[in-house]
């Protein structure tokens, strides 16, 4: 299998710059052969900032790019003159970023809006020149500070997609051939559980020329958030949505008891989520006749909104558009 475009996790090892050292330069000239000290002081070292780039989607850009080094300062020189400061280096990454050490785990920053910039990894200070330790009875100071040493650090880089609706369910849900329906995303369609590998995102058309986006995470099964599966790797996609559509086969032999399946799943990883909006569809009606669909309804949670639908006939679509905008809106 070719490998994947989509990379929502990359490990970099960042070095900021040293600040550059101060000058010991003692004032000379033909007419003065003992001046005072003029050293001047050394430039920053150059600071890595970090930049979220609403063009980008995934990481793919910072998959060779493993090591991130900004400039050192120079150091300072005669007359009082400044060092200049070291060249700083930014990473740009898509929206929902979030940046962590990858040796403590601890949290460092988080993206969410385009042209947002902070800094990663702050540049060394500059030294001070000799002209700062002039006193009284030390006029002529030999000595000058030394620039402050860079910052090295290892940075794990994840993305979180950041869409107005995210798909729940097991594999072959048929949440893929929702999302080829409702937009003009084109994921990997075929009647085998965990087809989708990766999320896909598609832009969902609504009333009156409105929108939202939609993300196909890839099939969750019972014990993903202890590792099982593919779901662990995914579910930190979910996240990030407004709301959250969960999708049971008309077919499953107990519709209400997949749906609470899944809820599980997604409360373990992060109980946060369980108060996001929710929707839930039941999938490929197509397959089950009205009888079938009206013991099912009998059975479904009250407290959630819930529609029966089939990406093949069109059946509830629509019904479907309203639900999720309601969800978004809320």
């Amino acid at each position: 299998m070719a490998e994947s475009n989509f990379i929502d996790y990359v490990k970099v090892f960042c070095r900021s710059g040293k600040g550059g050292a101060g000058s010991t330069h003692l004032h000379r000239e033909k007419f003065v052969p003992k001046g005072g000290p003029d050293g001047g002081d050394g430039g920053r070292g150059g600071h890595i900032y970090i930049k979220g780039n609403r063009n980008y989607w995934t990481l793919l850009h910072l998959k060779y790019a493993r090591h991130i080094f900004a400039g050192d300062g120079e150091g300072g020189g005669k007359n009082r003159s400044f060092g200049a400061d070291g060249e700083d280096k930014t990473i740009e990454v898509p929206l929902g970023t979030v940046a962590y050490d990858a040796d403590t785990h601890e949290f460092l920053c988080e993206i969410t809006e385009h042209d947002q910039r902070l800094v990663l990894l702050k540049g060394g200070r500059g030294g001070q020149g000799n002209w700062h330790f002039r006193t009284a009875t030390l006029q002529t100071p030999r000595f000058a500070q030394p620039g402050e040493p860079g910052i090295e650090r290892s940075v794990v880089l994840e993305l979180k997609i950041l869409a107005d609706v995210g798909l729940v369910g097991f594999p072959n849900a048929g949440k893929s051939t929702l999302l080829s329906v409702v937009s003009a995303a084109k994921p990997k369609i075929a009647d085998y559980p965990f087809t989708t590998l990766e999320p896909n995102i598609g832009i969902v058309g609504y009333r009156d020329s409105k929108s939202f986006v939609m993300a196909d995470i890839p099939g969750i099964i019972e014990g993903a958030a202890e590792g099982k599966g593919l779901g662990l790797r995914f579910l930190r996609h979910i996240e990030r949505n407004s709301a959250l559509l969960f999708m049971v086969p008309s077919t499953s032999e107990n519709v209400e008891a997949d749906y609470q399946i899944l809820l599980a799943e997604l409360v373990k990883y992060n109980p946060e989520l369980a108060d996001k909006n929710r929707v839930l569809a039941i999938t490929k009606c197509d397959l089950t006749d009205d009888e079938q669909q009206h013991k099912i309804a009998l059975t479904l949670p009250k407290n959630i909104p819930s529609v029966f639908i089939s990406s093949v006939s069109g059946k509830g679509i629509d019904t479907l558009k309203d639900l999720l905008w309601n969800a978004i809106n809320n």
